[in-house]
């Protein structure tokens, strides 16, 4: 087992039992988000639970829970050195040679997300729409019992973020823009300069955006909706069920006193019944008595001196 699993994990049910509350009984509204930095603390738990020994240079695909559908993570560790000669290709991000994670560190992750139709759930770019998913660079440091996030400065050539799957009409003159999340919430945009990608100097969270006369990038589907409908069912289910578990159990328990103090009345009055006792009365008050038996003196022999 991983040093700081059982945190990770604690970290993962607090979050997703708050999280199945306030989807549970909040209202559904277009305003509505959830806080991403939450979200790379759990991907960072799951990354680092997903297997107990991880090997360097092996990419690991995660696999996240029904609540996480439509979103994509995996993970790879790295050797500094390697990482300064060779760079990284990983998922969509080329990272190129002569970079390095800032603080410096022997071993560190690469972690990789991908928020597919969830995307404009976790982040805004207000009077802009989302043409493409938002994915995630996080770096963390090697230790699984005091994690810290890294970042990766491009000191030679920058880092190419590429969106092979968007579609854009060609006719549409709009001119597209890269936007950049930091993990406080502030975003930064540029221009796209290369068809399908983006350059960045550090990680961070990365998306293509436009102006909103495009069509938004589709909502998740019907199909998330109904698991999501059943999801709640779940969860009302799970604490009906709860509730009748603890009924259940004070019923037992008055029930069992009941035939316990029921018992000790028989027993008494059975008792009571066994010794019959004559009774006497002393002024007004009707007592019990017994009849007072004393052996009766004998002489011995007839001799008197």
């Amino acid at each position: 087992m991983l040093m700081g699993s059982k945190k990770c994990r604690h970290i993962i049910w607090v979050t997703f039992f708050l999280s199945c509350i306030s989807r549970f009984f909040a209202q559904p509204t277009n305003n509505s988000s959830f806080d991403p930095d939450s979200l790379d603390d759990i991907f960072r738990c799951y990354a680092f639970d997903e297997v107990s020994r991880h090997l360097t240079g092996i990419l690991y695909n995660v696999s996240l829970p029904a609540n996480f559908s439509g979103m994509e993570l995996s993970f790879v560790r790295l050797r500094t050195r390697k990482f300064w000669q060779n760079g990284a290709n990983f998922s969509y991000f080329r990272i190129p040679p002569g970079n390095l994670p800032v603080p410096f560190v022997v071993r560190f992750y690469l972690v990789y997300q991908n928020l597919g139709n969830w995307s404009n759930v976790y982040y805004k770019v207000p009077n802009y729409t989302f043409i493409a998913p938002v994915v995630g660079l996080v770096l963390y440091n090697a230790s699984h019992s005091s994690p810290i996030r890294l970042d990766v400065g491009a000191n030679r050539d920058p880092i190419l973020v590429q969106f092979p799957w968007i579609s854009f009409p060609e006719n549409k003159n709009v001119t597209l823009q890269c936007a950049r999340f930091d993990a406080n919430g502030s975003f930064e945009l540029t221009e796209m300069t290369l068809p399908n990608a983006c350059v960045a100097r550090n990680d961070g969270h990365f998306t293509i955006v436009a102006p909103p006369s495009l069509p938004p990038p589709p909502s998740p589907s019907p199909v998330k909706r109904k698991k999501d409908g059943i999801w709640k069912l779940w969860v009302l289910g799970f604490g009906l069920g709860i509730l009748g578990m603890i009924m259940v159990a004070l019923f037992g328990f008055l029930t069992y006193k009941f035939l316990k103090r029921r018992r000790m009345g028989k027993m008494e009055r059975q008792s009571e019944r066994n010794e019959a006792l004559e009774t006497t009365w002393i002024g007004r008050s009707k007592m019990p008595s017994a009849t007072g038996i004393r052996t009766q003196p004998t002489i011995e022999n007839e001799y008197v001196p």
